[in-house]
């Protein structure tokens, strides 16, 4: 054999044993179930007509998903992105009680919290969390003091047939602004990102999943960080997958109308100097639950406290010593006892220096004579449109020209007369409209023009509705999605009170 034969035998070996190096070590199909934001226990009735949505439909994915994993040699992990002790009808009763239990049904791999975990305060956070029985992540949430809340974790790695997958979890960072988590400290979603997702490729993980409650810039940042490979998402409330050939970025919509499944299939090998090389390659399918029958244990749970929710519909929650007048003659055309209150509730529930309700949203028509007991039921008999309370922030002159825009049909009825909290108003309905306000107090005080202030307005309003347009260009300090329920609103304030005196006290004096 000529020295070239032999060099040319030689270097084929070499190659053909390199390959066999470099063969993979490890190769795991693993399938990512995502669910966020999904506040209702029951399924709901959808544009189309069908039903979707609901804890015993996302059970029925949840364990379709582990079956089929489990029949083709795969694993699931099932990561719930947060937001969901509240707002609800039966949170306002039970402060999420029912929603861990249900979780706790369903079994997530990961959770991480959202801003409306801590809708109710800090104990009741950390009490809820208390009684979860799947894992809770959150790198950027501590104690004061810098110490990890019970029962929470930063990061963890998992290994599915020898391949290292990385899980971390990030709480909302904006949370102080749009929830009441007390003294608890958020850090910068990305910042911490960035840390924990080093801590976890330092820690042995081939392949790095972030389960975080964050805007889609934040969210988008985290991928272009390049430090991660999976994104899953919550509180956009948007069906929303992205990827680019090099990291994903999934969120499941809300109310488990759609669950959206990542089938990944990731291999690792190991080169000739010893270094651990992954590939892998994501395919998506989005289950829309109105194909799903609901799981019937779930179900069967979710009757219960629906039976439950219904029985305390008729519990009595506060006392009217007035009248309370709801007949639209008189929400709509005038300074009302009933929109006293249900405006001082939210103005003292969201910490704003005012409110204003269009009289329109309140709807039962009917009076309340001194002395009568007032249920759930009443409320939402009177809210009957599942409106949201929004903090805006306005403008003196843009707040003087909502109060003219409420007071312009006048003397006719209209649904956009304001019944207010924090303001005292004198107007002339006989001059022209555009110019019947004589005067404005904000808790007191003459309202200056060149002020801005904090005004909480029904979602309907801060979308323009009834012609407040001042409203809807006013800077919105929550978005809609994350802002309570106007009746729990209530609820909780005439729960506080008892007894409710307040009547009609000349927040609106009419010349």
């Amino acid at each position: 054999m000529s020295c070239f034969a032999r060099l040319t035998t030689r270097a084929v070996l070499l190659a053909a044993l390199a390959v066999l190096i470099a063969l993979p070590a490890h190769a795991a199909k693993i399938t990512f179930v995502l669910v966020n934001d999904i506040y209702e226990m029951a399924d709901q009735e959808t544009q189309d007509g069908r039903m979707r949505g609901g804890f015993a439909r996302l059970a029925a994915v949840v364990k379709a998903e582990r079956a089929r994993a489990a029949a083709g040699g795969g694993t699931v992990i099932f990561a719930h992105a947060g937001d969901t002790l509240s707002p609800s009808l039966m949170s306002g009763l039970d402060q999420g009680a029912h929603i861990v239990a249900l979780t706790n049904m369903v079994a997530p791999d990961i959770f991480v919290p959202g801003n409306h975990e801590f809708d109710f305060g800090k104990a009741v956070f950390l009490k809820r969390m208390g009684e979860a029985r799947f894992p809770l992540f959150a790198a950027n949430l501590r104690a004061p003091g810098n110490a990890v809340l019970p029962g929470f974790q930063d990061r963890r790695v998992v290994t599915v047939d020898g391949v290292k997958i990385g899980l971390l979890g990030l709480a909302y960072d904006d949370t102080a602004r749009a929830s009441n988590p007390e003294d608890l400290v958020f850090r910068d979603s990305v910042e911490v990102l960035k840390e924990q997702a080093a801590a976890l490729r330092r820690e042995g993980a081939d392949f790095v999943v972030a389960v975080v409650h964050a805007d889609r810039d934040q969210q988008r940042a985290m991928v272009a960080t390049g430090v991660v490979d999976v994104v899953l998402g919550g509180h956009n409330h948007d069906l929303f997958i992205n990827y680019d050939q090099s990291a994903a970025l999934v969120e499941s919509s809300y109310e488990a109308l759609y669950v959206t499944a990542v089938d990944v299939d990731v291999t690792v090998t190991t080169t000739p100097e010893g270094r651990r090389a992954m590939a892998w390659w994501p395919q998506f399918r989005i289950v829309d639950t109105a194909t799903v029958t609901p799981d019937p244990e779930v179900l069967a749970a979710v009757k219960g406290y629906q039976a439950e929710l219904a029985s305390e519909m008729n519990v009595p929650i506060a006392t009217t010593a007035v009248e309370w007048d709801s007949r639209s003659a008189t929400v709509r055309t005038r300074e009302a006892a009933i929109g006293n209150v249900f405006a001082d509730a939210v103005r003292a529930n969201l910490k704003t220096e005012a409110a204003i309700l269009n009289g329109g949203g309140i709807r039962s028509g009917r009076v309340y004579p001194p002395g009568s007991p007032v249920t759930r039921r009443d409320v939402l008999a009177e809210l009957p449109f599942s409106n949201r309370v929004v903090p805006v922030e306005i403008g003196g002159a843009e707040l003087r020209a909502a109060i003219e825009h409420g007071l312009a049909k006048l003397p006719d009825p209209s649904g956009r007369f304001p019944q207010v909290s924090g303001l005292t108003v004198e107007a002339d309905p006989s001059k022209p409209p555009g110019s019947r306000v004589l005067s404005i107090q904000v808790d007191g005080r003459p309202l200056d023009p060149r002020r801005t202030y904090t005004v909480a307005v029904n979602d309907f309003m801060a979308r323009g509705g009834d012609g407040y347009d001042m409203v809807r260009d006013a800077k919105h300090l929550l978005p809609t999605d994350d802002s309570p329920l106007l009746a729990n609103e209530v609820m909780v304030h005439l729960r506080r009170l008892g007894t409710m005196r307040t009547g009609v006290e000349g927040r609106i004096r009419l010349k």
